[in-house]
Parts: C-alpha cells; structure tokens; sequence
C-alpha cells in the first residue's frame, strides 16, 4: 500500500529578511522572503498564495543591486500569509549566484557561531 509522504525540504535555510516580488498567473504581489536555500525559500505575503500553484520570483538580495530571478517556483505548502516555496526553474547565472549567495552567508553564520563559543 502505499503512504503518502509530506512535503519535506532538502536543505538547511538561512533565517533572513529581503523583500521578493511574485507573479501568480496574471497577479503581481510584494512579500518578504524569511528563510532561504540555494533549493527554496518561505515567503510572507499580503495575501496566502495558492497552494501547489507555479509563479514566478525576483528576489532583491544585498549582495548585488539588481534583483535574482526564479523562473518558475511551486508552493509547496502554505500556512496562512506564509507559504514555501521550491525553485523549479532557473537560469544558470541566476542558480550560481543564488548558490554562492547562500553559500557565502551560511559560512558566515558558521563563522560567528565559532566565534560565539571560543568567547565563552
């Protein structure tokens, strides 16, 4: 028989705070993404985003001034005016990016909690 399995992320996010722009079908919305993956993220929204709908994304990081675009997400689940989000689509400069991006703050965040205990 078979069991159906929740939806269960595949990596660690980083617990952040930067604004993201989405398009739903022919609606364009403002959130704030929460949480971060080189793989997803939880955005914050207005208004709860439909649940398994595609949309797309621009994410407005602080490393660069121009925004990161995702192609296409799905919303993987939702729990009230937050809901998560999988990357399903996106260019290569764009997925390189995004990668060192959250490849440079995780270290980072590594960094500061070594630093944190050898102080204790």
């Amino acid at each position: 028989m078979d069991t159906v399995r929740p939806y269960h992320r595949g990596l660690y996010r980083l617990p952040v705070t930067y604004p993201a722009m989405y398009c739903v079908v022919s609606t364009v919305g403002e959130g704030m993404i929460v949480n971060l993956s080189a793989l997803g993220c939880t955005i914050e929204t207005s208004e709860p985003l439909p649940l398994d709908r595609c949309l797309a994304l621009r994410l407005l990081l602080p490393d660069r001034g121009d925004s990161l675009p995702i192609e296409l997400g799905t919303v993987r689940w939702v729990n009230g005016n937050r809901a998560g989000i999988e990357f399903t689509q996106i260019d290569r400069t764009a997925n390189l990016r995004l990668h060192s991006f959250v490849w440079d703050q995780m270290v980072g965040r590594i960094q500061a909690i070594h630093q944190q205990r050898t102080r204790a």
